[in-house]
């Protein structure tokens, strides 16, 4: 029998908010453990609850661990590289700035894939989708503002990590699809927790402090949670592993083109947990650039739907 394309659409659409909900409650636990908890601490105890979920229930859901057997060992170690430089600058980024203004610059993904996927797959890209490239840089130099009084050399950090994420996206390209979208999530993960565990045994002890607070973020000593912190941090590793299944089964029930838009509703959440947990309001450059990237980003979906080859994630984000 086959699918209802309407039933499809339907719960492509949910899992594509449900996704960007899940992102966003990322974003905003990193923020709040980042002034207490070096990054490495706060990667690895997220690793540690999403690998368990993929483990326990995603994983054998898709199929069972035999999917975890692949041909492409390599390239799964460029993703890893790849995702793990991504994670490091975005959420660096998202600890010294405010949240919306990091995530809006994140969303310059799609338009780094479109360059990339021409200097390195060899792709076609039309007029239109190298417009909706340099709009989209065009809404991060609003943002940014370099060379103004009010530029911050931090803001580059979460460009980078879109940078990172891309390089993820078009190395994912190279598969062919030949993995599952839980093998693809899963070797990431086990990266994250093997890189973090090491950083751990490397700073821990804090001996390496040196005052300045983005370099802190990674050197500073591990310390056990306490209370609730316990609680956000297993909510970080819940909302890892359910986001990447969702975003995976949002582009497997639908095209890209439909499901896409509604990933940025990340854009009015990321607005929301800043007013509310951290009393920051988007000035005008972020309005301005956001809607830059944003309808950018769009463009460059819209194109990917009506061009050969896999779709390109419109959302700046870790597998797993």
């Amino acid at each position: 029998m086959r699918a209802n394309p309407i039933h499809s659409n339907v719960l492509g659409i949910l899992a594509a908010c449900g996704a960007a909900a899940a992102f966003s409650v990322i974003d905003v636990t990193f923020k709040f453990l980042s002034a207490a908890y070096p990054l490495y601490q706060v990667v690895f105890f997220r690793s540690v609850v999403a690998l368990a979920l993929l483990l326990a229930i995603i994983i054998p859901l898709e199929g069972g661990y035999h999917i975890l057997r692949t041909r492409n060992v390599k390239l799964h170690l460029m993703r890893v590289t790849a995702v793990t430089f991504a994670n490091i600058c975005f959420f660096s980024g998202l600890a010294v700035l405010p949240l919306a203004e990091a995530v809006a610059i994140g969303f310059a993904t799609p338009l780094i894939v479109t360059t990339l996927s021409v200097l390195f797959l060899g792709e076609k890209v039309g007029v239109w989708r190298w417009g909706a490239v340099f709009v989209g840089f065009a809404g991060i130099l609003v943002i940014v503002q370099p060379g103004a009084d009010t530029f911050q050399p931090y803001a580059l950090l979460p460009f980078f990590g879109a940078c990172g994420y891309a390089t993820l996206h078009v190395l994912t390209r190279r598969a062919g699809g030949s993995d599952k979208a839980s093998t693809l999530s899963f070797y990431p993960t086990l990266g994250f927790l093997v890189i973090s565990a090491m950083a751990g045994l490397a700073f821990g002890h804090g001996k390496w402090v040196t005052g300045t607070p983005i370099a802190d973020l990674v050197l500073r000593a591990w310390a056990w949670p306490v209370g609730i912190e316990w609680g956000l941090f297993a909510i970080a590793g819940v909302s890892g592993a359910v986001g990447g299944y969702l975003v995976g089964q949002a582009y497997r029930q639908c095209e890209a083109g439909l499901v896409a838009p509604f990933e940025y509703i990340a854009m009015p959440l990321a607005v929301f947990w800043g007013v509310l947990v951290f009393a920051e309001w988007p000035d005008r450059s972020v309005w301005l650039g956001s809607a830059l990237i944003i309808g950018a980003g769009l463009v460059s979906v819209w194109r990917e739907t009506r061009t050969p080859g896999p779709p390109t994630r419109p959302r700046p984000r870790s597998s797993g």
